[in-house]
């Protein structure tokens, strides 16, 4: 059993709010519901060590997420931004180091329902809907507790599930296409409709996974917006290879390379830093 971080784990700044728009520390309290998150920081990752039949597919990682923070992670293939969220979330367990979310869950003697349950949502790179029901149901079925597919469909909505799948809908901008089977929307638009499957749970951290890749320009706009009014009340780690976009949205970027964390800062400054430059961004 891993002992509960001291606080010296949350003291350390998640990450420095200096030009950013957003309080990191801002996030409302409905999205921080039953979570102990007084020190500001939701995420803490320290000494994370994965390994595979002898690769190291992390290496000491150490990182920190502040409440209500759009962290993005860059990095080139192989770094390890895949195998982290893995860690995060459950899927993979580390040989050792400190996982916790908010100061006292330990997400290392958590299973991966437990810590759904908990608040933190994942979005892959392909988004993964039910193609033959329709965008409502859709988000319907992801906020029931029986995740039965036709019991949940039979279960009668409340009023204030009705309400909050609506407010999800208009976010996404999907409300105009409530009735439309999810698989006749746009790349993009199944894109948007996973996020408000997640975002219908009200998860606290939200992971998503190169969630622009394949979109139009007008698409990835949009998804900026989106990503940057969801920081007010979620905390958000964004892997992203668009530059572009990573630009447009991040109060604080992390470079991983080698399992490690190599850089950190705002995008200009890691994008200035030498070992970046060599390793990922080239010249």
């Amino acid at each position: 059993m891993r002992a509960t971080p001291v606080p010296e784990f949350m003291l350390e700044p998640a990450f420095d709010p200096a030009g950013s728009g957003r309080d990191p520390i801002g996030a409302s309290a409905a999205a921080t519901k039953g979570l102990n998150i007084r020190h500001g920081t939701i995420l803490t990752l320290e000494d994370i060590n994965v390994s595979f039949d002898g690769f190291k597919a992390l290496t000491n990682l150490t990182l920190y997420i502040g409440v209500g923070e759009l962290r993005c992670i860059i990095g080139p293939n192989g770094a390890g931004k895949t195998t982290m969220m893995d860690v995060i979330t459950g899927k993979t367990r580390p040989d050792n180091g400190v996982a916790y979310f908010g100061e006292t869950l330990d997400l290392t003697q958590m299973s991966e329902v437990e810590i759904a349950q908990s608040g933190i949502g994942r979005k892959f790179q392909k988004p993964t809907v039910f193609e033959a029901l329709s965008v409502f149901e859709n988000l319907e079925l992801a906020q029931k507790t029986n995740k039965s597919v036709w019991a949940s469909l039979r279960a009668k909505l409340s009023g204030e599930q009705r309400d909050r799948i609506d407010e999800v809908l208009q976010t996404i901008k999907l409300d105009a296409s409530r009735s439309r089977p999810a698989g006749l929307l746009s790349h993009g638009q199944k894109q948007f409709l996973e996020i408000g499957m997640l975002l219908v749970q009200d998860p606290q951290l939200l992971l998503l996974d190169e969630p622009v890749a394949g979109m139009t320009d007008a698409e990835t706009e949009f998804t900026a917006e989106l990503f940057k009014s969801l920081a007010r009340k979620h905390s958000l780690m964004v892997v992203e290879h668009d530059m572009g976009f990573v630009g447009s949205i991040a109060d604080h970027v992390t470079v991983l390379h080698q399992g490690s964390v190599l850089a950190e800062g705002s995008l200009e400054q890691v994008q200035a830093d030498e070992r970046v430059i060599e390793v990922y961004l080239g010249r």
